[in-house]
């Protein structure tokens, strides 16, 4: 492969690498604290203290960065989250 194509190849997929996108999780007035802890800790491996810090900004601010990561790891979460009847949006 010559080096000009090479150089392109690696900026590309550097690009891809740096496409880091946020997991969002929204409030709302019908899942209960536990629900959306529980949910936390199974789906995007929290710590009980993450999950519960999540879940107390969540309720304050209406929404929370509960992961970040590119858009094919975050979508079976978000699937899941979205699953447990939690609203869930990746941006």
């Amino acid at each position: 492969m010559p080096v000009q194509e090479q150089i392109l190849t690696d900026l590309l997929e550097a690009i891809e690498i740096t496409d880091v996108r946020d997991l969002i999780i929204f409030n709302d007035d019908f899942n209960t604290f536990e629900h959306v802890i529980e949910t936390l800790i199974r789906v995007c491996k929290h710590t009980p203290e993450q999950a519960e810090q999540c879940t107390w900004l969540i309720h304050h601010k209406g929404k929370c960065k509960v992961k970040a990561g590119s858009y094919e790891e975050l979508n079976p979460m978000r699937e899941a989250i979205v699953d447990a009847g939690i609203d869930a949006k990746i941006v």
